[in-house]
């Protein structure tokens, strides 16, 4: 029989995420888990992965003092996550709205702008700018339901907007027709009397009274 292969232990280490951070959002999660990758080496960043609302770090026994190293690089990264700022992925999947709300929301106030971040995406060669959002703003928008008061304003908006346009559309209408209904103007009381004597076009046409 083949000789099984030496269980080596392993060195774990598990941080609970608050909902302050998290926001109640998995796209949110993954968020943290990114950013607390990105203060790590390119080796060791993998050794940190989510699983529902936790970070855990799993290293091999052999791999002390680079688990004692990450360790302490996640808890610094930590620390006041609660208020790192909420992306335009995030925010979407937090509040459930699509990218056209977030645009119009934001373009008219409704969505407080916390600045801007400038990324470069990977196998892409220009960077993006994209609006970011103070996580408290958003918590605030959520806890107080003010998607659904954002999408009645906005269904009431496009309604009276429809029935202006219905109206335009109707006024013209009444103004093409009454221009083509308009009498057309005559030549006068001589000119009137000369059409209505049989012949005249051609007495005239004859230059007779010249």
């Amino acid at each position: 029989m083949p000789a099984k292969k030496a269980i080596v232990p392993a060195l774990t280490r598990e941080w609970t995420l608050p909902p302050a951070a998290t926001l109640g959002s998995s796209v949110r999660t993954k968020g943290i888990l990114l950013e607390v990758r990105a203060q790590l080496p390119l080796a060791l960043k993998k050794a940190v992965d989510v699983r529902g609302a936790e970070l855990i770090l799993s290293m091999p026994k052999t791999a002390a003092d680079d688990f004692k190293a990450v360790s302490a690089v996640v808890s610094k990264t930590l620390v006041g996550i609660e208020n790192l700022p909420v992306i335009p992925r995030e925010i979407q999947d937090i509040l459930t709205i699509s990218p056209t709300e977030r645009h119009r929301w934001l373009k008219d106030g409704r969505l407080h702008s916390a600045g801007t971040r400038t990324v470069k995406l990977r196998g892409r060669a220009k960077k993006i700018t994209f609006h970011v959002f103070d996580p408290r703003h958003v918590e605030d928008v959520l806890d107080r339901d003010l998607i659904a008061v954002w999408r009645e304003d906005d269904a009431e908006t496009a309604a009276e907007n429809r029935r202006r346009a219905a109206g335009k559309r109707a006024l013209a209408r009444v103004e093409k027709t009454r221009s083509k209904a308009a009498p057309v103007a005559d030549d006068g009381p001589e000119d009137a009397g000369r059409h209505k004597l049989k012949g005249w076009a051609e007495f005239e046409r004859d230059g007779l009274l010249r």
